[in-house]
């Protein structure tokens, strides 16, 4: 049985109220979102509702494989929402307890790691360019037409590059925003160098590796007709997994669940229904 709520079965905040937009801030990921000038804003997804299942599915394949395997007993999967979030913060903890650090917002960069950041097209788009390890760093720097740059000690190393990442930035966005999304792109895929376009909703629709993929499928609703929505992820090569519809209306099933699972009888389902419980 998987147990989903705000702070868990346990604790002294079991008995409080939770939503995903508290588990976010609880769990810290609020605290690094955003830019630092400003209030941590949300992510723009309810990335603790979203954690917080994943998690839960993974805690029921555990327990189911446990079963299995060892004595035929199941289990309680208790999951918060705010440690779901919490569970994503990298090393935030240890920076902290071992040397007092505590992670801010830092809005597109990442401190210290240079390049990699958003950089502007003269289309009005952004790319998001990673070339920081040295190796990636040369590439980037003769796919620029500028290969000097490797060799300016200002540049040469990971760590001369995070110590002048301001002035860096300020060069590649000066190559960018003479160029066309597209044209920065393909260079940077001719390069080797990792980069990718901030993608919306539109842009996962009509990418083609999107398509090639299957990343989106469309299925069949009994009321709105042909519905898109993300395909199954992970891919497994002998059970890939399928979308087949969109999901049962609320109540659909309960018949069956509480009559033909745990045997309420129509009398006892009926009450349940009154009381409000289904």
């Amino acid at each position: 049985m998987v147990r989903v709520s705000g702070y868990g079965q346990t604790g002294p905040y079991k008995n409080r109220a939770g939503f995903g937009a508290i588990g976010e801030a609880m769990g810290g990921i609020r605290h690094v979102t955003g830019f630092p000038d400003s209030p941590p804003p949300r992510s723009g997804i309810s990335l603790g509702d979203s954690l917080a299942a994943t998690f839960g599915a993974l805690g029921a394949l555990t327990a189911l494989y446990h079963r299995d395997a060892h004595d035929g007993r199941g289990q309680v999967v208790d999951v918060g929402i705010y440690e779901a979030v919490l569970a994503l913060m990298e090393s935030t903890i240890p920076e902290y307890e071992l040397t007092g650090h505590v992670r801010g917002r830092t809005g597109t960069v990442l401190p210290f790691v240079a390049p990699a950041n958003l950089y502007p097209t003269s289309d009005g788009d952004y790319v998001l360019i990673s070339g920081n390890a040295d190796t990636v760093f040369g590439r980037l720097a003769r796919a620029m037409g500028h290969p000097e740059w490797a060799e300016d000690e200002r540049f040469a190393t990971h760590h001369a590059r995070g110590e002048n990442m301001e002035k860096l930035d300020a060069m590649i966005s000066g190559w960018t925003e003479e160029r066309t999304g597209e044209e920065v792109l393909r260079t940077m895929a001719e390069a080797g160098v990792p980069a990718g376009k901030v993608f919306t909703a539109k842009d996962m629709v009509e990418d083609p590796h999107y398509e090639a993929r299957g990343n989106v499928i469309r299925t069949e609703d009994p009321e709105i007709g042909t519905f898109p929505m993300q395909n199954v992820v992970p891919r497994l090569t002998e059970t890939p997994g399928k979308v087949r519809w969109t999901g049962p209306a609320l109540g659909e099933h309960n018949d069956e669940v509480y009559g033909g699972v745990l045997g309420l009888d129509e009398g006892e389902r009926e009450a349940l229904r009154e009381r409000g419980i289904i």
